[in-house]
């Protein structure tokens, strides 16, 4: 049976993810969020008023989608929006829009959105909470940790491996084999040739790495 949702969210991110479950023809209860009060409508789905009205559903009995978006530097909030809920039992449900193109083999966490025009190659894994934004290609082999944006039009060009919490930007290129620690940023148009760790940050035109607690 398919579970009704709850859509958390009323930004740009969230009115996409409204207009893709409206194509899955999959059921939406309501949408939540902090400035929103109960009553009315948005996207044309009822407003059950702040993110506190979801526990008036039994966590057994709803999915969550994440409508928070991602930006560079702020991918902890969407993070601590799942873990908060995920802790009080609530599950968040994974979409496909219908015109992406997966591999049977595909393998994608809780909460993904893998939005429109994305392809990801055969053996790829994704980890929990991870947006493939319009248009990215995710080449095979790839490995994504938990809480990654894949933004707008990016290239993984195979066997890339990215931890927690990596933000690519549109337009950038990760060449095959590469390597991403924790936190990392791919400045969008960038092309990052060479593995990086944890909290660095690659921006154009030269795709200049630099140690984001430094600088």
């Amino acid at each position: 049976m398919i579970k009704p949702v709850i859509l958390m969210g009323s930004g740009g991110h969230a009115k996409v993810l409204a207009a893709m479950l409206k194509k899955l023809d999959c059921p939406v209860l309501g949408v939540t969020g902090p400035a929103l009060a109960e009553g009315g409508e948005v996207f044309g789905f009822p407003v059950l008023g702040g993110d506190n009205a979801i526990a008036n559903f039994p966590p057994d009995r709803i999915e969550l989608v994440n409508g928070l978006g991602s930006l560079p530097r702020d991918q902890g909030l969407r993070q601590r929006l799942f873990e908060q809920f995920h802790a009080r039992g609530y599950a968040f449900k994974t979409l496909v829009d219908p015109t992406a193109m997966l591999a049977g083999d595909v393998v994608l966490g809780e909460g993904v959105q893998v939005m429109a025009g994305v392809i990801i190659q055969a053996g790829t894994q994704i980890a929990n909470n991870v947006i493939v934004n319009s248009g990215a290609i995710i080449e095979h082999d790839c490995s994504i940790g938990c809480h990654n944006h894949i933004a707008p039009g990016a290239v993984l060009c195979g066997a890339v491996i990215t931890g927690d919490n990596v933000h690519i930007g549109s337009g950038a290129v990760v060449i095959q084999g590469c390597s991403l620690g924790a936190g990392c940023i791919v400045g969008a148009g960038s092309v990052l040739t060479t593995s990086i760790a944890g909290r660095h940050i690659v921006y154009p035109p030269r795709s200049i790495i630099k140690n984001l607690e430094r600088d």
